[in-house]
């Protein structure tokens, strides 16, 4: 028997994004994020409010960065979410992390998360805070590739938000061969 919960935000699994850019001194910042994906081939959607420092420093710049959250990053991550960067300006430093400028954009990436997206600014729509960004480049950490150049997730441990309970979850186990394990099916 099924339970109804009405209107909630919960969809699972909830990606767990790190959103860096730079603000107007070019001092990195960086949030956490759960609503967001990818939207088209080449690009990515997030909902993110207008009042975030992000969102002002993304119009800005017109440039972002976003990076997967991992299991070994748990807390700084979670950080990122609980703190405004209108706030406090070093939430990157005092996180004891560290960003590296792109060589495609004007924003940053954070060292210590392995995948990152690198993305220019599309469009903004502050009524329904959808942003909206093209991915001109993925950068991964070699760490965490297997031989074969692919992302290996025992190496990689991303997380997902659980929004029902408050948690994060590891991203581990392999269940399935995607556009394979259906043709049983056919």
């Amino acid at each position: 028997m099924r339970k109804d919960f009405g209107v909630k935000t919960y969809i699972y699994p909830q990606p767990v994004l790190i959103i860096a850019s730079y603000d107007e001194n070019n001092n990195p910042d960086a949030m956490n994020a759960a609503w967001g994906g990818i939207s088209e081939e080449n690009e990515i959607s997030i909902c993110i409010s207008s009042d975030h420092k992000t969102t002002k420093n993304i119009l800005l710049n017109k440039a972002f960065t976003v990076s997967s959250a991992t299991k070994k990053y748990v807390a700084e991550c979670d950080y990122f979410g609980i703190v405004s960067g209108n706030k406090e300006n070093n939430k990157i430093a005092k996180a004891n992390m560290h960003t590296t400028k792109s060589k495609f954009i004007n924003a940053p990436l954070i060292d210590e998360l392995p995948l990152t997206l690198e993305c220019e600014l599309i469009s903004y729509n502050e009524e329904i805070c959808i942003l909206r960004g093209k991915i001109v480049n993925v950068s991964i950490d070699e760490s965490i590739l297997n031989e074969k150049n692919k992302i290996d997730i025992n190496k990689f441990e991303p997380i997902s938000f659980d929004p029902m309970n408050n948690k994060y979850l590891l991203v581990k186990d392999i269940v399935g061969d995607a556009f394979k394990d259906g043709l049983k099916i056919k």
